[in-house]
């Protein structure tokens, strides 16, 4: 198999047997070899990208593993439609110079096959005229650490020096990769890559989710969820200080009321029945209705109100 090592591009390569063997293991039927068209493409690797984060070498291994059977879509447009192509094998590749974080030079190539028919045609011959060659790729992490002091959240920003120190972030640990897409400007100068942090904040996530109008819908779903959710526990919590206020007047209530803040619903739930159990023993209700005096005679028993 001859491969053409170019960082960045999309690269055809002759397809062989063994290529055939990892591309049938996709597939649902049995395919040949003029029946496909495949070639290789660089998908990310350990360089400080535009966005002043970078793989490093422990990553881009688990990635490998990760990416293959992954679609090729346009855009990171999550859409059945948009799919073209699928990766069948990857390897981190080894490559001359040294990266701005200071170690060799890593990059993760993948190589993927597409069907020859009418429909992938013109994506095939702009592939060909290297027209279709910048990639990028969606992936999670579990987080990253600054090359200044080693968290995950400081004051320090990426791209600026402290004490002759270039501030950057290292991705760590990758728990999913989601697909790679065709993109003009990816982040990574050579490649490109997406990360989307499994920790970030809700503000963070909608940012990343506008591209993807259901997901987002989906998203806003859930959160006026929650919103009810945490006014249901505010209610809950509100109640059982106030019955703990009205039937212990040695309690402290701003004691109580943290307490109770770290309470869950079948706490809350139990504290409040044994708060208005003891307020009823305390207080007990008077009844509304009340008996008419009996009169000789009478038959009538009726209560009045």
């Amino acid at each position: 198999m001859e491969i053409r090592k170019e960082p960045g591009d999309v690269i055809r390569h002759s397809v062989d047997r063994e290529d055939m063997i990892l591309i049938n293991r996709l597939s649902k039927s049995e395919l040949s070899p003029e029946q496909v068209y495949t070639f290789a493409l660089r998908l990310c690797d350990n360089e400080v990208d535009r966005d002043w984060e970078r793989f490093d070498e422990k990553a881009l291994e688990t990635l490998s593993g990760l990416f293959v059977g992954k679609s090729g879509i346009f855009d990171h447009n999550w859409s059945a439609e948009g799919q073209t192509a699928r990766l069948y094998k990857t390897e981190v590749c080894r490559e001359g110079g040294v990266t701005g974080a200071g170690d060799g030079c890593r990059f993760l190539k993948g190589y993927a096959y597409m069907l020859r028919n009418e429909r992938n045609a013109p994506l095939i011959e702009e592939i060909e005229a290297g027209i279709k060659k910048e990639v990028s790729i969606g992936c999670s992490v579990t987080g990253r650490s600054c090359s200044i002091c080693g968290r995950d959240h400081c004051e320090h920003q990426g791209g600026k020096t402290y004490g002759g120190k270039l501030c950057y972030f290292t991705l760590r640990e990758p728990t999913d990769a989601y697909e790679w897409s065709f993109v003009a400007v990816p982040a990574q100068r050579k490649a490109g890559v997406i990360k989307s942090f499994i920790h970030e904040a809700g503000g963070d996530l909608k940012r990343m989710l506008a591209a993807y109008p259901g997901c987002l819908r989906q998203l806003e779903a859930l959160e006026k969820e929650a919103q009810l959710g945490r006014a249901y526990m505010t209610g809950l919590r509100k109640e059982l200080v106030r019955l703990a206020g009205l039937t212990d007047e040695t309690l402290d209530l701003k004691v109580f009321a943290r307490a109770a803040e770290k309470m869950e619903e079948d706490e809350l739930l139990e504290m409040t029945r044994v708060y208005r159990k003891r307020m009823d023993a305390i207080y007990p209700p008077s009844p509304q209705l009340r008996p008419r005096a009996a009169v000789c005679g009478d038959e009538d028993k009726a209560f009045l109100i």
